[in-house]
């Protein structure tokens, strides 16, 4: 059986912290204010992936209350998610994902973004495809203020193999 799931991530920008995307340094003045590192792209993801497997969102499994968590590598987290996913009977089939950022532009960052995806989550790298756009600069992302992410996942019953 294939399952699919939704993800949706935002944060905002801010002086002071790194830039982290899809688990990729991108330089620009700000970075984005979390409890984690703040990638907005690998939580898209996590929250699609727990969503197919019907096992809830990343405040469930890793709420931003716990001090484990504060500053944690979002790929860790992605990786427990798989991890998650695979003890339920499923494995990730692909992953498909849109950043919404006026600044900085991304398109350099993106093929970096989907070796890394694909690393974590132990599939080919044409099982992940990563998007950016912006918003014409409408809104909180439009202006600056802050980074979102979207993402949609497939997962597949792992006696499929």
């Amino acid at each position: 059986m294939t399952r699919f799931g939704m993800g949706y991530d935002v944060h905002r920008l801010v002086e002071g912290r790194r830039l982290i995307l899809g688990g990729v340094a991108v330089p620009y003045e700000k970075g984005l204010l979390g409890h984690s590192d703040a990638d907005v792209l690998l939580h898209a993801i996590a929250d699609a992936l727990l969503g197919a497997a019907a096992l809830g969102d990343i405040g469930r499994h890793f709420p931003d209350t716990d001090p484990r968590y504060a500053g944690a590598d979002s790929g860790v987290l992605l990786a427990r998610v798989r991890e998650l996913i695979e003890e339920k009977g499923y494995r990730v089939g692909n992953v498909d994902a849109t950043v919404v950022a006026q600044w900085p532009k991304l398109m350099a960052y993106i093929p970096q973004m989907v070796t890394n995806i694909a690393r974590i989550l132990a599939v080919p790298e044409d099982a992940v495809n990563v998007k950016a756009t912006t918003e014409e600069k409408l809104g909180f992302t439009g202006s600056g203020e802050g980074i979102s992410a979207y993402a949609v996942a497939g997962i597949e019953s792992r006696e499929k193999q």
